[in-house]
């Protein structure tokens, strides 16, 4: 049988999952993003629809003022006793929590706090009613760096006693801890490396749940360091055991473009099966790297990939594909102004400020290196900084809008790019009044923008290059957005951008 990678494309990083029955739930890292935690539902591990997401409210996921790549790290999903919980780090806001649900795509509880440092937690239901929460610590007094386990009150959050387990075997950032046990054996796994193209998996055992841990013979379990795969910066991951008795491996990878090496659309859900050998160690995918299409002995169902969507606005609540900038400002957005619309105000807050209230922002991932976004706008510039448009967007100071504005009593449309500390428009054009419908088309290194007003032709405002979007150069942990946006450039005004009729097509 065969499948493809990445089974969630486009910005999923640090991926953990779980399986009740014949049903595995999967959460991904969301950073400065809101609502938070998506979460994901298979029945094959290959074909998968996101159900909902784990923090829907302000007081679950406080993120004002929340640098890009800051918020929500490395979630881990697990379930026991008729109760999915969701543990994960807000490093702007908190520290380390846990939140559960009986239904992972309705409401999930408040946060309860768990006073243990690091980040990357996971918890450890065990087998005698004990519960375990492990995170990962730069270091302890003593000057241990790696995992630390406490035992933890499931109910209140409080923890014992903090002890280290493992540093892992001398990688940069051990990181991403999880526990289970099998066969006798507690299980820790790790990964290593740093989130770059030296990042792999590592595992240790120990027959008590404290160690000491006794590293794999083989480790790193999963790395393709200085292997020419399109599949680089393996890493952060977790184990799944199917109905059957086999057993799976879920871990984050980029898709690279163009030399130097560059990585834009964020790091990606994959997965690759594993054995067990003998001696009870793990081996990913027969030991091979793992491609992008992978071949397998294991029946699979046939795998139901998505080329795109249509949005409407027609639903009163946005779909489970959008997102937000951090918290959004409740009065600056509004799917009931007008049927079939989403309105954003020209609000004071720009794309560039890391600040509070949130920029006036909508926008989804983009899941596809060859791709094409475009949406319909009906916007009326009313104070001279009035501006609305869509932009492709790495972060605050990395992006590339269409803008629409007004100068010289003039509506005009124009390329602004982002790179760092310069900012340059281009491709200015006088577009006359109407509605308008504003393009974006992506290849795996460039990006070009058009405008099209009502009857007339469409204009080529430019183009970009992907490397100026890509990790390498904007640094942080996040993916590229394509998303809809409105801003008085630090005037509050009255005027509203409406959007209608959003298309996504990928290749």
């Amino acid at each position: 049988m065969h499948y493809r990678n990445p089974i969630i494309p486009g910005f999923h990083p640090d991926p953990s999952i779980c399986r009740v029955g014949s049903d595995f739930y999967l959460v991904t890292s969301s950073f400065e993003y809101f609502p938070g935690v998506p979460v994901f539902h298979s029945r094959d591990l290959v074909s998968w629809k996101q159900i909902g997401h784990c923090l829907t409210r302000k007081s679950q996921l406080p993120l004002e003022k929340a640098r890009s790549s800051g918020g929500i790290y490395a979630p881990t999903i697990r379930y026991h006793d008729g109760r999915f919980y969701m543990v994960t780090t807000n490093v702007s806001h908190g520290g380390n929590f846990y939140v559960s649900s009986e239904d992972p795509a309705g409401e999930w509880s408040e946060p309860i706090w768990v006073d243990q440092p690091g980040i990357d937690p996971s918890l450890l239901f065990d087998g005698d009613g004990k519960v375990y929460f492990v995170s990962t610590s730069a270091k302890d007094p003593k000057g241990s760096r790696g995992s630390f386990q406490s035992q933890v009150d499931i109910a209140t959050g409080k923890v014992g006693e903090c002890r280290h387990l493992w540093n892992g075997t001398g990688g940069a950032y051990p990181e991403g801890p999880h526990v289970f046990r099998k066969d006798g054996w507690y299980y820790l796994l790790m990964a290593e490396g740093g989130t770059e193209f030296g990042h792999m998996v590592t595992i240790a055992r120990s027959r008590n749940v404290y160690g000491p841990f006794e590293p794999c013979p083989h480790n790193p379990i999963l790395s393709h360091r200085s292997i020419d795969t399109p599949l680089q910066s393996t890493g952060h991951s977790d184990l799944v055991e199917d109905e059957q008795g086999r057993w799976w491996i879920v871990f984050l990878a980029c898709r690279h473009v163009g030399y130097p090496r560059m990585h834009h659309i964020g790091r990606e859900t994959c997965l690759a099966p594993v054995e067990w050998t003998k001696d009870g160690w793990p081996v990913v995918n027969g030991g091979r790297p793992v491609e992008l299409g992978v071949e397998t002995d294991r029946p699979m169902a046939q795998q139901v990939r998505s080329a795109g969507f249509v949005e409407n606005f027609a639903s009163p609540k946005l779909g489970l594909q959008w997102n937000f900038r951090r918290n959004p400002d409740d009065g600056a957005w509004s799917l009931s102004r007008r049927a079939g619309r989403l309105a954003l105000r020209c609000v004071a807050t720009t794309l560039s400020d890391v600040s509070s209230p949130a920029p006036a922002f909508v926008g989804c991932r983009q899941e596809h290196l060859t791709c094409q976004a475009a949406v319909e706008m009906d916007f009326r510039p009313e104070l001279p900084g009035d501006e609305a448009g869509m932009t492709v967007i790495m972060n605050e100071k990395y992006r590339c809008d269409i803008a629409v504005t007004r100068r010289e009593g003039k509506r005009v449309a124009f390329l602004r790019r982002c790179v760092g500390s310069l900012v340059a428009e281009t491709g200015t054009q006088a577009i006359g009044e109407g509605p308008a419908t504003l393009c974006i088309a992506a290849t795996p290194e460039w990006y070009e923008f058009t405008v099209q007003v009502a009857g007339g032709a469409t204009i080529a405002l430019g183009k970009a290059e992907a490397r100026h979007l890509s990790t390498e150069l904007a640094e942080g942990f996040t993916g590229v957005y394509l998303g809809m946006y409105a801003t008085g450039n630090g005037a509050d005004s009255p005027a509203w951008a409406e959007f209608e009729r959003f298309e996504y097509r990928g290749d």
